[in-house]
């Protein structure tokens, strides 16, 4: 049998997933967490209470992606490889974009134009209006985190992909820029407009966490466990952050989750088990500042930016056999 998955909506105003508007009523700008500081803060009210299924629309494939909201439409991706538009009032298809392999990237939208990612390895950005391709974006390719005897698997010299590396970056708009991060280890800036490359910054591993933009600032974590800030404008390093290894099983490494900045302090979580805030701003070599909240044992280190973190258990690593609870996977 085939089975089919689908994409629900409840009764809730169309203002509660990731859209914003002019105050003219035209549709702004809708992405990942619905800015690009990636605060996921939004001005509708939300659902005070369930009531029924408005509508629910099927694909051929998981439905794994966020969707972005323009003024009528929700478009989302599923693993059938297809971007969809699905108008808000009815829950039918207005149109879709194919693209080579599955959708596991939310798209942002602005000015009228759709931005995602497609395991195909490429960045696409098609009309909004019409699903017709404007330009797309080739990168070197997307690939899962791969690593031996990972998550304690057997035998322990095979090389085998992560199974909970399911999600690509999702791209973020900021100025005149969309930026993400890519399977081939790269973080891109590409011109909004025509797709053209502004540069790309080399990362030790693979990148599928989303980046977080705040004061010309590119805020994003690798698996290649370091975290960094990057100048929006020139594609250079301004500080790193390094988080935890597990060189014998890698379950506690690498960075999945995509940041959060507010207030000057950039959020993330890391397969280490820590919850991260840093100082956003700081560029200096081995600063070091610690907020102590409140219960938790710090531990103080040398590192490129300050931060807030809950003390590593010993060795700061898991046992050689870890059972499936003690996974840790996020985004």
């Amino acid at each position: 049998m085939k089975t089919l998955f689908l994409l629900a909506s409840f009764l809730v105003p169309a203002a509660t997933l990731a859209q914003n508007k002019t105050s003219s009523g035209v549709s702004g700008t809708g992405m990942f967490r619905g800015n690009p500081q990636h605060t996921a803060v939004y001005d509708s009210t939300g659902v005070p209470a369930f009531h029924k299924i408005k509508w629910k629309f099927h694909t051929p494939g998981f439905v794994i992606s966020s969707p972005a909201i323009d003024t009528s439409t929700a478009y989302v991706g599923s693993t059938d490889g297809n971007l969809y538009a699905v108008n808000l009032a009815t829950g039918e298809q207005k149109w879709k974009f194919a693209t080579e392999a599955r959708i596991t990237s939310s798209p942002a939208i602005e000015r009228g134009t759709v931005y995602f990612l497609s395991y195909d390895g490429k960045l696409y950005a098609v009309d909004a209006s019409n699903g017709k391709l404007k330009w797309k974006f080739q990168t070197a390719g997307q690939r899962r985190f791969i690593a031996k005897h990972i998550h304690g698997s057997l035998p322990e010299a095979e090389t085998m992909p992560d199974p909970f590396d399911f999600y690509l970056s999702s791209p973020t708009l900021s100025g005149e820029a969309v930026y993400f991060g890519s399977g081939d280890g790269n973080i891109y800036s590409l011109d909004a407009a025509s797709g053209k490359l502004n540069w790309k910054f080399t990362t030790g591993n693979v990148v599928h966490a989303s980046p977080a933009v705040a004061n010309r600032t590119v805020y994003i974590g690798s698996w290649d466990s370091y975290f960094y800030a990057i100048d929006a404008a020139t594609g250079k390093e301004k500080w790193r952050f390094k988080t935890g290894v597990d060189p014998d099983t890698h379950n506690q490494e690498g960075i999945q989750s995509s940041a959060a900045v507010a207030d000057g302090i950039v959020y993330f979580g890391c397969r280490d088990s820590n919850f991260y805030a840093l100082d956003a701003s700081t560029d200096r070599k081995n600063g070091v500042s610690i907020i102590k909240a409140p219960g938790s044992s710090l531990r103080r280190r040398s590192t490129t930016a300050k931060f807030i973190s809950p003390r590593p258990t010993a060795k700061n690593s898991m046992p050689s056999k870890p059972k499936p609870k003690e996974r840790q996977f996020c985004h």
